[in-house]
């Protein structure tokens, strides 16, 4: 497990923007045959990304970074596949997840294993985890069940359905929040005006982008923003501190995942275009 420190609201001005990527983006999350995960010191969030290919992928805790029996002792999980049909065993209880599909595992969950239905097109599981207080049960969540949320217009090139998975009004974590947003044919503008969250961490992961296809991903505070360029299936850690916004070069998808003081979506302090530079 790689340890990452995000840089702070001061230090990020004076960085290049290799140290920018090096602080805030996660850019290998993804890897046939292997779970990749990353602790960051940003709400002790862990993120990751496991693709099996070769029978099942164990997620297990590290001793050095988590001191802990097993990944979920004192943890909750999201988990959203992006890639083809696959299975996560919990507990020896199997759950089948379908393209956009999502898993909560509640904490005390012993055995976490990840499978692909077919090795050949794999299952590519997308894994964000927040320290937990309480326990909630380990819950399904179909994409045709998830709360939809329409916002956004075709006339400012934004228009993007919200799917809303583990939250207030759906299924229940601790701290955890999570869902992906879908950008309509023509739409590039994942969200604008920008916002920050002051209460909170958000972790966006993006996806279904072509080959050649790139997100120009917003950071930074409002009087002095910075931009990183993302690709398929990379994430990146937006602290508190930090707006984020993005643009792309066609429509795409992207996974946003929260943790910290509370669970309230809307709860974001907007950014007026007369203050973003």
């Amino acid at each position: 497990m790689e340890v990452r420190y995000t840089a702070d609201q001061v230090r990020y001005e004076m960085m290049s923007t290799q140290e920018l990527r090096a602080s805030f983006m996660l850019e290998n999350l993804f890897k046939k045959g292997k779970i990749n995960l990353v602790y960051t010191d940003a709400d002790r969030a862990i993120i990751g990304g496991a693709i099996p290919v070769k029978g099942e992928l164990k997620l297990e805790a590290t001793k050095k970074e988590m001191a802990a029996s097993f990944f979920a002792q004192r943890r909750e999980v999201g988990v959203i596949n992006v890639g083809k049909s696959g299975e996560i065993v919990v507990d020896g209880k199997s759950y089948k997840l379908s393209n956009r599909d999502g898993l909560y595992i509640g904490r005390g969950s012993k055995k976490i294993s990840f499978k692909s239905k077919d090795p050949k097109n794999p299952a590519h599981f997308y894994i964000q985890s927040y320290p937990a207080h309480k326990d909630y049960p380990t819950t399904l969540i179909k994409m045709a069940d998830a709360n939809q949320v329409h916002l956004g217009s075709p006339e400012q090139a934004n228009e993007r359905i919200i799917y809303q998975y583990i939250h207030e009004n759906g299924v229940k974590s601790c701290q955890l929040v999570l869902g992906f947003t879908q950008l309509a044919s023509g739409c590039v503008w994942n969200t604008m005006p920008a916002h920050t969250h002051q209460r909170r961490t958000e972790v966006y992961m993006y996806f279904d982008l072509a080959k050649d296809d790139v997100v120009i991903h917003l950071m930074g505070r409002p009087e002095a923003s910075r931009h990183l360029v993302m690709r398929n299936e990379q994430a990146v850690i937006s602290p508190s501190w930090s707006l984020h916004a993005g643009s792309g070069t066609k429509n795409y998808a992207f996974i946003w995942g929260m943790g910290g003081e509370n669970q309230e979506f809307t709860d974001m302090d907007a950014i007026a275009m007369k203050d973003l530079l």
